[in-house]
């Protein structure tokens, strides 16, 4: 997966402006806070960038509709139209995929989305699950900032990630993103299994007030 460093072809800010991309912004928008809309719009472009960094190119090592698919509904399991019935990843990766596939994507392509949102909190399992995943994993790691992993921090200069953040700015992200997996998981038992995400955030929200990632965010790139 590692290669030489390519620079990002693609404009900061640009996305992919497909009918798919189109059909996935038009989806998500309605049904999550603009945090966490913003994070996931973030995450697919930092991916991109991540991308770069790891040489890969889009069209010859990975499909840019499917990475936007993966990125942009990475937490549709925290939607507010769900169903709720278990773990947010596994709600999402299921939805997203039942939409692309509706949207004529092929099965095989819509598992790989798949996958990739439902393993995006399983480090290191998702990053030997193919591209897909790995890159999403970055995208996400990258818009946290520190406390998922900066393996890659290189990928997003300053002058990019301004860029990224005007357009989308961060809206107290790790907390709102916080209070939705929180929210879900209280639910129902199912959704917050213990040593999951949503299982520990829901815990250390019960009994500390507020979680580890969100003490470790104060030290993050970002700053929240």
């Amino acid at each position: 997966m590692t290669g030489p460093i390519h620079e990002a072809s693609a404009a900061p800010i640009a996305l992919p402006g497909t009918p798919l991309a189109d059909a996935v912004m038009n989806v998500i928008r309605p049904v999550v806070t603009p945090s966490v809309f913003n994070h996931s719009i973030r995450s697919y472009l930092f991916a991109r960038l991540a991308a770069g960094r790891l040489g890969l190119t889009a069209g010859h090592d990975y499909h840019d509709d499917l990475l936007f698919a993966a990125c942009a509904m990475h937490d549709l399991g925290l939607a507010s139209d769900g169903p709720h019935s278990q773990r947010f990843e596994v709600e999402g990766a299921d939805r997203a995929a039942a939409f692309l596939i509706d949207h004529g994507v092929p099965a095989a392509d819509a598992d790989q989305v798949w996958q990739a949102i439902a393993l995006h909190t399983s480090p290191g399992i998702a990053e030997r699950r193919g591209t897909l995943c790995i890159l999403l994993r970055e995208g996400v790691a990258l818009d946290f900032g520190g406390p998922l992993g900066d393996d890659h921090a290189d990928a997003v200069t300053d002058e990019q990630a301004d860029a990224v953040h005007a357009v989308y700015p961060r809206l107290d992200m790790l907390c709102s993103l916080t209070d939705a997996i929180v929210a879900q998981a209280a639910k129902n038992p199912k959704n917050a299994p213990r040593y999951t995400i949503p299982g520990e955030f829901l815990r250390e929200r019960l009994t500390f007030g507020r979680t580890r990632m969100e003490h470790a965010s104060r030290s993050s790139r970002w700053g929240d």
